[in-house]
């Protein structure tokens, strides 16, 4: 544990220059997603997302991305979970992306919203059964007495669901981030890093780089 301070890293990949990008985060997103699918990180769509409850107090936890188009970036959860109330309180929230094999970052700050009942129904049409009974059996974040209720619970959702489809509880959905700021980071040697920062201004996207 002494030895924290000396643990450093330098990094020596590859630069980032205002003639990399594209005009739209969106689009630069999704030629970094390609080059990360390229290089086999594992979990490539694992991401951070950080929310702040009514009282101001934040908290961060991962979350894996599901989808993604040009208006935001999708996840699910349960609608009654700590990061679901923290939402509905207040909207603006955090994503983080961290691909150290590729020595990068992109950090994006948005509003979130539920998505629509249809996209939450056939994102859960396609999971796997154990994810759908997984789904049902917990109650999310809630302080249960020990593994043996959420076990007992499965028994039971296996045995209600054993001659019927299993649809999607209305407790259980999406979500949307849409984005108001992204920034891709680059290491580079010496902390002397590159960012690149798009801020929505009305309806246009404007670039600008920021100190490391």
């Amino acid at each position: 544990m002494n030895n924290i301070a000396d643990l450093r890293k330098d990094y020596k990949l590859q630069s980032l220059s205002e003639n990399d990008v594209t005009a739209n985060p969106f689009t630069q997103f999704t030629k970094w997603w390609q080059e990360a699918i390229s290089s086999n990180i594992d979990e490539v769509n694992a991401m951070t997302l950080a929310t702040v409850n009514k009282e101001g107090k934040p908290s961060a936890r991962i979350v894996l991305l599901k989808g993604m188009d040009n208006q935001g970036f999708h996840f699910y959860t349960n609608y009654e979970s700590h990061k679901s109330k923290d939402i509905a309180s207040n909207q603006h929230v955090a994503l983080v992306f961290f691909w150290k094999e590729l020595e990068r970052q992109i950090r994006i700050e948005g509003i979130v919203s539920k998505l629509p009942e249809q996209e939450s129904n056939a994102y859960f049409k396609s999971r796997p059964e154990e994810s759908k009974i997984g789904a049902w059996s917990s109650p999310q974040s809630a302080i249960i007495q020990n593994r043996e209720i959420l076990e007992q619970n499965v028994v039971n959702n296996k045995q209600k669901f054993e001659r019927t489809e299993i649809t999607r509880p209305d407790f259980w959905g999406g979500f949307i981030v849409r984005p108001t700021m992204i920034e891709f980071w680059q290491g580079r040697a010496s902390r002397l890093h590159d960012r690149l920062q798009y801020t929505l201004v009305g309806e246009t996207w404007m670039l600008n780089r920021l100190a490391p």
